[in-house]
């Protein structure tokens, strides 16, 4: 089995998830794609990331908001 390439170890940026040995969180990379960023840009401006990366911290967070139910306002 691959590594993963997503960790949360409490001895790297407080248990945050982040990319494999770095400490780029999964949200920053969720954020700047939300952003509109492209995977190419995001791995412009973190060389020590590859595209495969990012889909990885994508598919991490889907995973992450799939198995919780997250609160939405409703409207009035």
């Amino acid at each position: 089995m691959a590594e993963p390439r997503v960790v949360a170890d409490h001895r790297i940026m407080g248990g945050v998830p982040c990319i494999r040995d770095t400490r780029i969180p999964v949200a920053t990379l969720v954020g700047l794609v939300a952003q509109g960023a492209s995977f190419d840009e995001i791995v412009a401006d973190y060389p020590q990331l590859t595209t495969a990366d990012v889909r990885a911290a994508l598919q991490f967070a889907a995973d992450a908001v799939s198995e919780r139910q997250v609160p939405l306002a409703t409207p009035a």
